[in-house]
Order: C-alpha cells, then structure tokens, then sequence
C-alpha cells in the first residue's frame, strides 16, 4: 500500500495541532489541505472536530486522552478526574451531551478502543462496572 501524502499529527504543550509529512518533517500550514486528509486513527483532543469534549468548567489540560472508533463514529476520553466519556465522532459543537462513567482511577492517562467495539459494546462493558 503506497500513500502520496503521509502524515503525522501532534499536540504541543502550547496545546496547538501541527501537522506533519512524512518522513520530510515538513510541517503541513495550509489549512485547506489539512482538511483534506482522512486520518487513520485520531488520538487528538485538539481540533475542530473534538470542540465538544470540553466540559463547560474544563481546563486546557484536564482531557488527557482520546481515541476515535475504528468505524469513526465513536469517540472515548479519559480526563484527570477518572472519567471516561463516550462521544458521537466528530463532536464540533461546544458542551455536547456525553455518555460516561467514572472510573476507579484518579487520572486517565491513555486509552484505545479495540476495533472489534461497537457503541454497544462500550456501553454494555461501562454499565458493567457499576461504579
């Protein structure tokens, strides 16, 4: 499989999106074209289409992690309050209504959803740990 453009996607701790070609480094600015691509996987909580998982009252870096289902649809985060949330992909407006659970950890610090979850799964597995 060859690809014309690949590229990479990162998060500085000035919370700013850069996005990157590979394996030039050169760094993509043109807005338009940055639209354009169809990421693989999405583990940003930078970005337009992420606006909606901040919580009224977050903090910049209160939302740790996210990972977009495989089938695009689903959106999981972790926060610094132990929360995970599931959220419909792409989320662009502000304050979206969100599905969660708290869970027993202070700090969620990483997280994946496996390819073969649905929307269902997720929820089935969050109502079971009852917490």
């Amino acid at each position: 499989c060859k690809f014309s453009v690949v590229t990479s996607k990162v998060s500085t701790g000035s919370y700013k999106r850069q996005v990157y070609e590979v394996p030039s480094g050169k760094q993509l600015v043109d807005q338009a074209v940055i639209d354009r691509i169809t990421w693989a996987t999405w583990t940003s909580v930078l970005g337009d289409e992420v606006i909606g998982i901040w919580s009224r009252h977050a903090e910049k870096a209160d939302v740790n992690c996210a990972c977009v289902s495989h089938s695009g649809i689903n959106l999981v985060t972790g926060d610094d309050f132990g929360m995970v949330k599931l959220f419909d992909f792409p989320c662009p407006e502000k304050f979206v209504r969100t599905w969660f659970c708290t869970v027993t950890t202070r700090s969620i610090a990483d997280i994946r959803i496996l390819s073969c979850f649905s929307r269902r799964h997720m929820m089935e597995i969050f109502s079971s740990l009852n917490l």
